[in-house]
């Protein structure tokens, strides 16, 4: 394998050439492949019950089995992209989630799909990183801002498209197609990825090498011990929520063991020579605060999309469809004005929007306590939609816009990474603990009064964890300027996640 150093990228492909057009077709299509298996999912738990008929928990594991490995593994598979090489990694990513797709699209039983959504979080971590990583590494900086807006656009409309989607295959061929939907675009992606993709690797500043010492390579070496201990935090606490209606002594062990694996997860980082979460890097007080901010409003809204899905079809009497379409308005108004209050936030500083966006979704949280048997779209649905949507606008792109601003620009990939996890991590928690919260039973969804009753006491703890994270925002951050070093084009806000960026300034093409 032959390696020569690009410090700008390895090919320097300019957005109007073939190659680049390919290029840039094959991170949407990857991007696709992960936004359909999230977004489609919501809209078919009514129906993945019925056809089991299976109880709460196993519409909690099929959304969580997902979250849990991707949010427990992605660092891992950033680093992994550095290390062999991000088309490498991004096509291996691309194969194994539309292979786990097809298995939960037959999966014949409920631990069988549950397996398979888990395989799928694998997929996904390895998949995640390496589409914004390539775009990066493969075009000339002039055509990069570029590059990105266009692949965040698409990526948009896909975002917007899942759940409609998603709705419309549940009412007409079923729910198994939701997850074969996903293996289309794999399809296509694969073959252009290996024909038009250039190869790239990571490489740490030179400065940085040298401090690390002769033969070392800090910056590409794995944590596998902080990898391994951080995701049996995650799924042991997970299972003790989810499962703590009916499993008391195992869950409470479950929970015990959790807190275990936190702690020693923890240990780990601070003695490793190359950890996954450099301790050092939460010195910021400003990265310290987004983070804790990032953990509540990402905790509020994935609880709120979680049950809201369910609420629309079960309490109003929706389809998956008309489920899906309603919730349209929210990704509508991310798509076409994140990107101008990204700006905004580095103008006037992260302060205000984080302050202002938390507490306005928490708004559009409390209007949805309308949203009941008999509901209108127009007069209860809409206006609940349109204030979230307005909420998410304010907050998503500035959260992101403050992130990269409170590290050096070396650190930007490292710190994206760790915010990504705790958003995906904090969702995660929130689909375990909140029906454990408001006392919903195992078969709460089969009984359009007990979701509702529910419903209507989850929607003030989800509003209580976004004000909490304004409170944070308005106790903790600076109302200066945000920006110390520009973001490149990421501050479109249609992720439900904050967007990755990769870890390294410097890369190699790889011949």
């Amino acid at each position: 394998m032959n390696l020569s150093l690009a410090p700008e990228g390895p090919a320097a492909l300019r957005l109007a050439s073939a190659r680049g057009r390919w290029t840039l077709l094959a991170t949407v299509l990857g991007s696709s492949v992960v936004l359909l298996g999230s977004t489609v999912t919501n809209v078919a738990l009514p129906q993945i019950g019925d056809d089991f008929d299976a109880d709460l928990a196993v519409l909690q594991w099929t959304v969580n089995g997902y979250m849990l490995t991707l949010a427990g593994l992605i660092l891992v598979g950033g680093s992994l992209g550095d290390r062999f090489g991000r088309r490498r990694v991004f096509v291996l990513g691309t194969v194994w989630f539309a292979l786990a797709s097809l298995l939960c699209g037959l999966a014949p039983d409920t631990g069988t799909l549950i397996a398979a959504r888990a395989l799928q979080g694998v997929g996904g971590a390895l998949l995640t990183p390496g589409s914004l990583a390539i775009i990066e590494a493969s075009f000339h900086p002039d055509d990069r801002p570029r590059a990105i807006g266009l692949w965040s656009g698409f990526g948009g409309i896909g975002a917007a498209l899942g759940p409609f989607l998603g709705g419309w295959l549940v009412d007409g061929p079923g729910w198994r197609w939701t997850f074969l939907l996903s293996i289309l675009p794999a399809l296509v992606c694969v073959p252009v990825a290996l024909r038009h993709v250039p190869e790239s690797v990571g490489t740490p500043p030179e400065d940085a090498v040298g401090r690390a010492g002769a033969g070392a390579r800090r910056g590409l070496g794995f944590d596998i011990p902080g990898a391994v201990l951080g995701a049996l935090a995650l799924a042991l606490g997970t299972y003790a929520l989810t499962e703590a209606r009916d499993s008391g002594p195992v869950a409470m062990a479950a929970a015990v063991g959790a807190v275990v694996a936190g702690v020693a997860f923890v240990r780990v980082e601070r003695r490793s020579g190359d950890p996954m979460m450099p301790p050092a890097i939460f010195s910021s007080r400003q990265f310290a605060a987004v983070n804790l901010i990032t953990l509540c409003v990402y905790a509020g809204t994935g609880g709120y999309f979680f049950l809201t899905a369910l609420q629309l079809q079960i309490v109003v009497g929706y389809s998956a469809l008309a489920a899906g379409a309603a919730m349209l308005p929210n990704t509508v108004l991310m798509l076409l004005f994140s990107s101008h209050s990204g700006m905004l936030a580095q103008r006037l500083g992260p302060r205000t929007p984080l302050t202002v966006g938390p507490l306005v979704c928490g708004a559009g949280m409390l209007m949805m306590l309308r949203v009941g048997p008999g509901a209108s779209y127009l007069r209860d649905v809409l206006p609940a939609q349109l204030v979230m949507g307005a909420g998410m606008v304010i907050m998503v792109a500035p959260l992101t816009v403050t992130l990269l601003s409170s590290v050096d620009a070396s650190n930007a990939g490292l710190a994206s990474g760790i915010n990504n996890a705790a958003a995906r991590a904090a969702g995660l928690v929130s689909v375990a603990a909140l029906p454990l919260l408001v006392g919903m039973g195992p078969d709460a969804y089969r009984s359009d009064t007990a979701f509702d009753a529910s419903f209507g006491r989850a929607m003030p703890l989800c509003a209580g964890l976004l004000a909490v994270g304004a409170s944070v925002a308005f106790g903790t951050l600076r109302q200066t300027a945000a920006a110390a070093h520009p973001p490149h084009g990421r501050t479109h806000g249609w992720l439900t996640e904050p967007p990755l960026v990769s870890r390294f300034s410097r890369h190699q093409a790889v011949e």
